[in-house]
């Protein structure tokens, strides 16, 4: 079931980019059903904190009225930054799922606040579930080449 949800977070991933922004999606899942769908659009909203995980939790709780994402599990193409997993401790996330990993990525292009989301979630007052690199080989595809600010 993981790979199966990966697989559209990534494909918003790959629209992301192909949309002259940065290759990040993002999808939320309640019950076995996707609820929304977000992918990265800092360049396009000239905003840059519009990260695909952030957009997607903002406004799915806005949107629906609540701060409690406990019963969900967002899927997204790589390991949340900071700034997202801060989102994710004060939605009360339930289950994070991400691709490609703070090293990956790094890997690929370059060196930027690199703290694990794990790190972020073990100083919190929540801590998701999380399962990493589900469809890895996938998802670095994606980000092959990517620099950040890209």
């Amino acid at each position: 079931m993981d790979e199966q949800f990966m697989s559209e977070a990534l494909e918003a991933a790959r629209e992301a980019r192909a949309a002259g922004n940065e290759p990040f999606g993002a999808i939320l899942v309640k019950d076995g059903a996707v609820v929304m769908r977000a992918a990265n659009n800092i360049f396009s909203n000239s905003d840059p904190t519009r990260h695909a995980e952030l957009s997607l939790i903002s406004d799915y709780c806005s949107e629906n009225d609540i701060f409690d994402l406990s019963e969900y599990t967002l899927y997204t193409s790589c390991e949340p930054c900071v700034m997202c997993s801060g989102a994710m401790v004060w939605s009360s996330l339930g289950k994070l799922v991400y691709s490609v990993s703070h090293a990956q990525l790094a890997e690929i292009a370059g060196s930027n606040i690199m703290i694990s989301c794990e790190e972020v979630f073990a100083k919190s007052p929540h801590q998701p579930q999380v399962v990493g690199k589900v469809l890895n080989e996938e998802g670095l595809e994606i980000f092959a080449g990517y620099t950040f600010g890209e």
